[in-house]
């Protein structure tokens, strides 16, 4: 058996199985750092925002601060006894607190440290600073003009003649398109909790997708080494990347104020507060020149893909990578060159959000298909399939990984005839014929999406099993619980590999004191990872157990076998928890630490080659809308879902997880908008202002099905695929049925070219253009 092979058995794993804190959830028992019993004593942290988007700091009188009722201190930078600096790259170029100068309006100043949080809130606002204001740039197309340098390196992929396919080509569209960025809005705000203790040591309780991270920047802004910081999180209300490297701001100035004080302290900004303050999905703007000919074949793609990165690295530099590395979607190029254009701009630094980047590359490439359509006068659909990886044997991605799984004809002619989608098309087409002022849409789009972070080193993972005398099982693994269910499926996998119930497995809180080095919960990988991990430690007490069994009844261990609920020892059943307590007696060790690796991948950025992908999991969608081509109103009326998660090890989790990625998507793509006025400050930092999908925006028709029969290739655990991450681009189909409504207002002979978030005013707008193309 290959080492990385895990087997697939019948005991919990493949099964639909409730999220283990479901019951949780909806009594609101589940506890969250907010919900944590406060050590006696605990002091409230508050950040001061800076109220300039670019600006010479003159002056900071603090007097008004330290005067106010209940304060403690002020934290500032002079009171780092270590790095001030909690940036995830290694151009240390994120300050905790400014100094000197301010890069975007809700930079923080300093800290105010009161009794209570309310106090500390009231105080961080009478602080009195001078500023001297510089120029600001806070979008894409302004950083361009004036010329920002990168804040980190870009990267281009090539291959083919780029020259000589665009020349060679019957015809060519150029364009753009605007790609609006997105709030996490995670139900659980930023959140941290830190308790000293005796020498360095400090304890830290964080709403963070990435503890070994903040264990890191905890000890470089104190100053200590990492074994001094221990950090716990049993869950987040919400993650979705907001959580992967902004939490270490959070972290590290509670844990500031505990060591300098003595006393623990918690710190949690209010909503707009945490809006203005932490950063987003990146927005895009995507310029492109396209080659193709008559049958919609497309012969050459040179696009650059501008991002607004903010005012420092954060994760820009991966996020716009992985852009690059989804700007072909399910599509086959023949000759193509894509480069990333990560952008200064003085607006709060973007981070990872689901997807990293893919779904920005995914919606610029199927602009330009629909481009060809309405170009050829044809369905998008057509041009789709034309276009495939596979339709021509051609199967090498512009980063020279060879496609090895291919099964995206397969799900698309699957949700293809499953939706009806052909004879919705022609109903709809008539429909629109005959109504003046509502209009329908339909598309179908399809996605394929690259499991493993591109960093190879994360590609690792770490679990510690302890069995105990009684039987019950101790589970801790590297990963996050962000409401995903990630948790419940590794416990499975336990489970499944010991032949016990769920109910013998515990899931504890991640802890870095438990299981170091941990990779973040992100880029999809958390089962995959963890699971292997998970199954690698049960494996090593199995096999232990399985020599004692033939130890203590005489027997050859090829008479000995695993079953459901213990051991068959030739004709003898021996329960788990029996056999569990004989073994303890026998002094037989219950205890190991599982470890994990990715095989296979490996990647050159230099050189853009490598195969940084393990393997791809894929999915389309059909979606069809009405408009009212008076008021740019819209609905989304149905949507059909078929999506690839190989041998699922948890159906109801999975079908979650794709139900919540595709309204999370269509969020991100039709209302939710990042608006910010001339002075540079983002006035969308609230529910009042930022409109996220509301349980009234889901489709009232809604079918989501898993392509069962898919199994993956690949030898992941249970043979499953990640999906926490592709189900949001499956959102691509809302804006593409829109922008064949809008088409429809000028015989769908010129392409909408809707930008992103497509909301009324934009639709509205679309119909107009399209009314003035009718001439």
């Amino acid at each position: 058996m290959n080492k990385h092979e895990a087997p697939i058995s019948i005991a919990s794993l493949h099964t639909a199985t409730r999220h283990d804190s479901g019951p949780k959830h909806v009594t609101g028992t589940a506890e969250y750092v907010d919900d944590m019993i406060e050590p006696a004593g605990t002091m409230h942290a508050y950040l001061a925002l800076s109220t300039r988007a670019h600006a010479e700091i003159v002056g900071i009188d603090y007097e008004a601060v330290r005067a106010a009722p209940g304060v403690i201190g002020v934290l500032t930078a002079e009171d780092i006894p270590g790095e001030n600096d909690v940036s995830p790259s290694h151009k240390h170029d994120e300050p905790i607190f400014a100094i000197g100068k301010v890069h975007f309006w809700g930079q923080p100043l300093f800290a105010v440290i009161a009794e209570t949080r309310d106090l500390a809130r009231r105080a961080a606002h009478l602080v009195k600073v001078e500023y001297r204001d510089l120029p600001h740039a806070t979008n894409v197309r302004a950083a361009q003009a004036a010329g920002h340098k990168l804040v980190t390196e870009p990267l281009k992929l090539e291959r083919g003649d780029i020259e000589a396919g665009l020349a060679a080509s019957p015809r060519r569209v150029k364009g753009s398109i605007e790609i609006g960025g997105q709030d996490h809005f995670y139900l659980e705000g930023q959140v941290s909790i830190a308790v000293p203790g005796e020498d360095e040591d400090v304890t830290v309780f964080a709403s963070t997708q990435h503890p070994s991270e903040v264990q890191l920047m905890v000890a470089a802004v104190l100053g200590i080494r990492q074994h001094a910081v221990t950090v716990n999180v049993r869950r987040m209300g919400g993650g979705f990347g907001g959580k992967e490297t902004q939490g270490n701001l959070f972290a590290a100035v509670a844990a500031l104020a505990a060591k300098k004080w003595n006393r623990a302290c918690k710190i949690r900004p209010d909503r707009d507060d945490d809006m203005t303050a932490t950063g987003k999905r990146h927005d895009f703007v995507v310029d492109y020149d396209v080659g193709y000919d008559e049958t919609g074949k497309i012969h050459a793609v040179d696009a650059v893909y501008g991002a607004r990165a903010g005012f420092s690295s954060d994760l820009s530099g991966p996020v716009t990578d992985r852009a690059l590395f989804h700007a072909d979607n399910a599509y086959w190029y023949p000759a193509v060159r894509v480069r990333s254009e990560p952008l200064y701009t003085n607006t709060v630094s973007n981070t990872a959000f689901r997807g990293f980047g893919g779904p920005q590359g995914m919606m610029a490439c199927e602009r330009w298909i629909e481009d060809i359509a309405y170009g050829l006068g044809k369905d998008p659909l057509d041009i789709r399939k034309a276009n495939f990886y596979g339709t021509d044997t051609n199967n090498v991605t512009p980063y020279h990984q060879t496609v090895e799984d291919n099964i995206i004809h397969r799900i698309v002619d699957e949700v293809e005839i499953s939706s009806d989608y052909q004879a919705r098309r022609a109903a709809i087409l008539k429909y629109n014929a005959g109504s003046p002022i509502l209009k329908k849409g339909i598309a179908l789009t399809p996605v394929k999406f690259g499991i493993s972070f591109t960093a190879t080193w994360y590609n690792q993972a770490g679990a510690l099993v302890h069995v105990y005398k009684d039987g019950s099982i101790h589970l801790s693994h590297g990963g996050t619980e962000m409401g995903q269910g990630l948790h419940i499926k590794v416990a499975q996998v336990l489970a499944d590999a010991f032949g016990v119930g769920l109910d013998s497995v515990k899931i504890m809180a991640t802890t870095t004191g438990k299981v170091p080095n941990t990779s973040a919960t992100a880029a999809s990988s958390g089962s995959d990872l963890n699971g292997m991990a998970a199954w690698d430690a049960a494996e090593q007490i199995k096999a232990r157990l399985l020599a004692h069994a033939a130890k203590l009844y005489d027997a050859d261990e090829g008479d000995c076998h695993w079953v459901q609920g213990g051991m068959q020892v030739g004709r003898k059943f021996v329960p788990f928890a029996e056999l569990v307590a004989s073994a303890y007696l026998n002094r037989v060790q219950l205890s190991a630490a599982g470890f994990y690796e990715t095989p296979k991948i490996h990647w050159d950025r230099a050189t853009g080659r490598g195969h940084p992908f393990y393997y791809f999991a894929y999915g389309a969608s059909v979606s069809e809308v009405t408009i009212d081509t008076l008021t740019g109103e819209y609905v989304v009326d149905r949507v059909d879902i078929l999506h690839d998660v190989g041998k699922s090890l948890n159906p109801a989790i999975d079908i979650g997880q794709i139900e919540g990625g595709f309204i999370q998507g269509m969020g991100w793509l039709t209302t939710e908008e990042l608006v910010w006025d001339d002075k540079g400050q983002l006035r969308t930092m609230a529910p009042s202002t930022y409109k996220i999908p509301l349980a009234s925006d889901v489709p009232p028709i809604f079918n989501v099905k898993l392509a069962e029969w898919s199994v993956n290739a690949e030898p992941t655990i249970g043979r499953s695929k990640a999906v926490g991450e592709p189900p949001l681009m499956l959102a691509i189909s809302v804006v593409e049925a829109l922008s064949m409504a809008v088409a429809s207002v000028a015989d769908y002979r010129v392409a909408p070219r809707l930008d992103t978030p497509v909301t009324p005013e934009r639709v509205l707008m679309g119909v107009e253009r399209m009314k003035g193309a009718r001439g």
